[in-house]
Formats: C-alpha cells, structure tokens, sequence
C-alpha cells in the first residue's frame, strides 16, 4: 500500500513539474510578482513595528518621568516610643499642661497664642495629671519631622474615672537641633497631603476608633461624669473670655494714659468703614463626620481626613460650620477645623443701621440649642463663652441684623437670634 502511494506522489510531481516547463514564460513572471509583494510587506510591517517600538518608549519615558514626581506614601507601621527626642518633647508638653505652665510650652510649640495661652492656664485648674502618655510615630513629609500619635489619659481632680484621649502632632527638627511641635505652623500643600494620607492609614483611623469608643462608653454610663465636663468647658470658656476682656480693657486704659484720644462712639459708628475680615475656606484637623445638618444624629454624608479643605458657608452658634461639600450644603463640627482663607468685606454701622434694630426689649431669652455668645454682632468676635439649651439670658435687645443682645457676666454680649426665643 505504501509503495503505491509513493508511485502515485512521483507521478503528481512528474507533471506539475512538466506543466511548468510548458508554461515558465507565463508562471515565472507571477512568481516573481508574489516574492516582490512578500518582500515589499514584509518591509512596511518592519517598518511599522519600529515606529511602534518608538513610540511606546518615548511614552513609557514620559510616563516614567511623571511618576518620578510623584510622592510615595510609606505603608510604615505605627511604631511606640521609638525615639527619645520625641518622647521627652510629648512628655515634656503634656506634664506642662497638667501644671499649666505656658513658660514651657512655648520652647517647645512654634506658636502659642493668647487665648489658647489662658485656655491652658484656666484647664490645668481642673487637671490633677496625665498618668498614661503613650507615643506612636510615623515617619514625616521631609526630613527631620516625624508625625506624633499620642494616646493618653486624663485625671481631673478629685475625680476617680481617666479620660482617653488621642491627638496628633506634626513635629520637626529646628536650627538649633531641638524637636518642637508644629501647631500652628503654616504647611505647604503637599506635605498637608502626606499627612492627611497617613492619618487615612489603617493602623492610625484603628486606633483613634478605639479611643472615641472608649470615651463615648465612658461619658455613656456616667451621667455625673458627662455633666461634669460640659460644666467645666462652659465655664473655662467663660473665664477665658473675661480675662481676655480684661486684657482689652487693661490695654485701652494704657493707650490712654499715653494721650490717645478715643473716638467718640456714637461718631465712631456712623462713619466707620473699615474692612472686617470673614473667613470663607477652612481645613480640617482631625479626621471627622460630614453630615446632612447641624446635629450628629443627623446623616453621615462622608468623612473628612486631616488636610481636608472646604469652602465655609457659615460658621454656626451651636459649634457647627456649614461647609459646601460635592457641591451641596453639608456640616462638620467647627471644633475640628481651622481657618485658612478670609476676604474683606466692608462692615459699616450707621444710623440708618441702628433705626432698622427692633424697639428696645427687656427680660429674658431662652436658649433653643447650644450657642456660642460673644463679644460683637459678628461670628469673627471674640467667644465669651457658650450657652446651652434651656438657659435664659437677660434681653438687652433683639436686632435686625440677626443678633440679639444680652447682658453676660456683667457686661453686653450677642447671640444669634435664631437660637434664642
């Protein structure tokens, strides 16, 4: 079977090769046509691939390029007490805090002002120790800074139960070689986005959980606890305010004394025209809770990391600021934000102003939801201090502008109308 197959295959081959002979004049020319057309696409295609190649090189170039100015956030851990310099600063700083030295705390925090300078004095009253200051650190944005994690607890005196806590710090190294605490110190965008994408970390948001559960369970389960610290803020809040009143009156007694001559007042009003600042963006500080209105109950919309900036639409009496938020109205507690942005608007008081004010009014308000009191009609003015639903107020007069004014530890003070009925 196998030899009549070969013989079959000879014969095929026997006269193909003879119909070539037959017909090479025609089949020749053909055959060369299709060799140069193989030639000729194999070339294109060469050619083709090569600028393909060139292309995707010069674009990986650029692309690599591009990620070169990208910065890398390091996944690192959260590491406790792995530093010495760092730990005697957070020690140092919070031992100052407990005994109210503000001498101290001023070597080792950048900027310090008044008011929270009396703030701390008025707290360390309350404060018997911090007993547990435990340290956690992250590598910083540059050089020589490091971001502080610090989880403590806190006694007041004369009361048995500790307070959790949790507050982050970004710490670097300054000229003479001392660590010092950054507070208030100015940071450029891209290192605020390295710190809010640290603190956005599993590890970090974990703990700072922990801790806000624990002090919720806490506050929970001990009414006389809860009513404790809400007394103690409201009236810290109120001594920082007289004493910062006190710092004014001192500091206008002084210029006159030099010969200043006051403006007569009722002058004063009709033609002043300076520009009053208003804040218009804000930053948040900590990591916090976006919700649907003034109340954390209400609707979580989303979270706002540290970094995080907004634009302020208005900054509430009952410690709440409206921010715009994916383009709607939302609110964040104003305690975990800063300023970061004000625009100048003309303020200006007339008599045409002061005819429109309702008719004097006497007695008492009382209060509907937690407001904020302070020293001027205006959200920038000074806090006198905080008034809670259910307190009444001596009425000193309701105004048109929004503001009603009271009377408050002896002298005039203004609330926003719409808490107060």
């Amino acid at each position: 079977m196998r030899t009549s197959n070969n013989n079959i295959g000879d014969n095929l081959l026997a006269r193909l090769g003879s119909w070539l002979v037959r017909h090479a004049k025609i089949v020749m020319p053909i055959i060369l046509l299709i060799c140069v057309g193989i030639t000729v696409a194999i070339a294109v295609n060469a050619k083709k691939k090569d600028a393909e190649n060139k292309e995707n090189i010069e674009t990986n170039s650029t692309l690599d390029e591009e990620d070169a100015t990208v910065r890398v956030i390091p996944q690192v851990p959260l590491q406790e007490n792995t530093d010495p310099g760092v730990d005697d600063l957070i020690h140092s700083y919070y031992n100052a805090l407990a005994a109210g030295d503000t001498d101290i705390i001023r070597t080792l925090v950048d900027d310090l002002d008044d008011t929270e300078v009396l703030r701390i004095q008025e707290m360390s009253k309350y404060i018997e120790s911090y007993p547990t200051v435990e340290v956690y650190t992250k590598p910083g944005p540059k050089e020589d800074t490091v971001l502080v994690y610090v989880c403590s607890e806190l006694k007041f005196t004369g009361v048995e139960q500790l307070l959790p806590g949790m507050k982050g710090f970004y710490v670097h190294i300054d000229e003479n070689g001392k660590y010092r605490i950054a507070e208030d110190e100015e940071v450029e965008k891209e290192d605020a986005d390295y710190i809010k994408e640290v603190g956005l970390q599993d590890d970090v948001v974990d703990m700072n959980n922990k801790v806000v559960a624990s002090y919720n369970d806490i506050v929970a389960t001990d009414v006389d606890l809860a009513e404790f610290i809400q007394d103690l803020y409201k009236e810290i809040e109120k001594n920082v305010g007289e004493a910062l009143a006190a710092q004014t009156e001192e500091s206008e007694g002084q210029q006159e004394g030099e010969g200043v001559t006051e403006p007569d007042t009722e002058v004063a009003n009709t033609e002043n025209t300076e520009p009053a600042s208003v804040v218009t963006r804000v930053r948040a500080k900590d990591v916090v809770n976006i919700r649907s209105s003034d109340s954390e109950t209400a609707d979580k919309l989303g979270k706002a990391a540290i970094g995080d900036e907004f634009k302020l639409l208005e900054k509430r009496g009952n410690g709440w600021s409206k921010i715009e938020y994916e383009g709607a109205e939302a609110y964040v507690k104003s305690e975990f934000l800063e300023d970061i942005e004000t625009a100048e608007v003309a303020e200006v008081e007339n008599t045409e102003t002061q005819t429109t004010q309702e008719p004097q009014a006497t007695g008492t308000v009382t209060v509907t939801e937690t407001v904020r009191i302070r020293s001027a009609a205006s959200e920038t003015s000074d806090k006198l201090g905080v008034a809670y639903a259910g307190d009444r107020l001596e009425l000193v007069m309701k105004r048109a502008d929004g503001w009603t004014e009271i009377k408050y530890n002896g002298q005039s003070a203004f609330v926003k109308s719409d808490y107060v009925k």
